[in-house]
């Protein structure tokens, strides 16, 4: 098995405690849209206490990938996300958070 496909079936654990059917191929997709920062503590993770941790998924992910229009609403996007999978798990997967946010918008062409 391959660290990435380790990754991928903590991404999953994490993911079917949130979602009934999840997109597996999806998931695998925006894990390998992230590169080698997946295997990065630091980078693997989504502060979602810390207001500059959230500004960037907004604008890197939000703005920079899916090609989102800046507004309120990505916000609001974050936050649903964040409350679904859990304000109090500390260790929120970036790439769990940027599947749901995906799935959020119907982006998922942008992975495709």
């Amino acid at each position: 098995m391959s660290k990435l496909d380790e990754k991928v079936g903590q991404y999953i654990e994490d993911v079917t405690k949130i979602v009934d059917k999840p997109d597996i191929d999806l998931l695998r997709k925006i894990a390998e849209s992230m590169g080698p920062s997946i295997y990065n503590s630091d980078a693997n993770t989504v502060a979602s206490s810390d207001e500059e941790e959230l500004k960037r998924v907004r604008k890197n992910f939000l703005v920079g990938k899916l090609g989102m229009e800046d507004s309120d609403k990505l916000n609001i996007a974050i936050n649903a996300v964040i409350e679904k999978y859990g304000k109090s798990n500390r260790n929120k997967h970036r790439v769990v958070v940027y599947y749901l946010l995906t799935k959020y918008f119907n982006k998922e062409q942008v992975f495709k």
